[in-house]
């Protein structure tokens, strides 16, 4: 369960570095942003058997 949570965060972060490096205007990222950190938490809380 731990690992599962930690790859989750690994793989938002790494997924929010791709975003920062693709070359989208300043609202796109921020929208990319958003709708990644929403879906990694909704990802880390399921593994929390939270949901």
């Amino acid at each position: 369960m731990f690992i599962s949570v930690l790859i989750t965060f690994f793989v938002v972060v790494l997924v929010l570095y791709f975003i920062s490096v693709a070359p989208l205007d300043g609202r796109g990222k921020q929208i990319a942003r958003v709708v990644t950190i929403v879906i990694g938490v909704a990802s880390a809380l399921k593994y929390l058997l939270v949901f």
